[in-house]
């Protein structure tokens, strides 16, 4: 192979769409292999309860936990993996998942959009949830409103933990990321599914919220 050919594959192969969409299969391929041994997991327990097995506070942890890794996996597939532009998200459905996932822990999120949405701007919203929990270490709550495109979502809670720097990320273009921790990946990829659409969020805050607005 020539060194011009060499040079094209290279490029090709390093372009940072490629390596998004990469990263977005990689996302999917491991929710949907999470996917079938939590269920299994799942389906063993009802067939424990069902056989006599007496309740106990373990088996309700063990319930607990399995339920929680299975809506989690559900929200990760969803705001992580590959989104098509033709997809629907039901409303319903996405008000399910919210509740399987913060129903029953610290932080609540209320979803007031009330007509379905596509699989795209579901995605992006949840990154954008994401992005927003990880301001309320004590707890709180989170809204989602949108009228017209036009994305508004608030973090209420009695802590705010708000750092300049991570949340920069949402609107550099090229920002430094070698402190980035793995629990915030999320703004990366909100900055990146808002910029193939040419758009951009702004966020700000106070001592008791956080709000981040967009448009779709």
């Amino acid at each position: 192979m020539s060194d011009k050919a060499r040079s094209h594959v290279v490029d090709t192969v390093l372009q940072p769409e490629g390596l998004r969409d990469t990263a977005s299969l990689l996302a999917s391929r491991i929710c949907h292999d999470l996917i079938s041994p939590i269920g299994a997991i799942s389906n063993g327990m009802e067939l424990l309860m069902m056989s006599g097995l007496p309740p106990s506070p373990e088996l309700s942890l063990i319930e607990e936990s399995i339920a929680n890794a299975n809506a989690r996996v559900r929200l990760f597939r969803l705001a992580f993996g590959v989104a098509s532009g033709g997809q629907r998200m039901a409303r319903g459905d996405i008000v399910k998942l919210l509740s399987d996932c913060y129903g029953t822990g610290r932080i609540q999120v209320i979803w007031e959009p009330t007509s379905d949405v596509s699989r795209m701007e579901a995605k992006i919203a949840l990154l954008a949830v994401l992005c927003l929990e990880v301001t309320l270490p004590a707890g709180g709550k989170i809204v989602l409103r949108c009228d017209r495109g036009q994305w508004q979502m608030q973090a209420y809670g009695s802590k705010i933990r708000f750092d300049p720097a991570t949340w920069n990320l949402l609107i550099n273009p090229a920002p430094d990321a070698s402190g980035l921790q793995p629990s915030q990946v999320q703004f990366i990829l909100l900055r990146d599914a808002l910029a193939q659409l040419g758009k951009t969020a702004l966020a700000g805050h106070s001592d008791s919220a956080v709000s981040l607005r967009y448009e779709f």
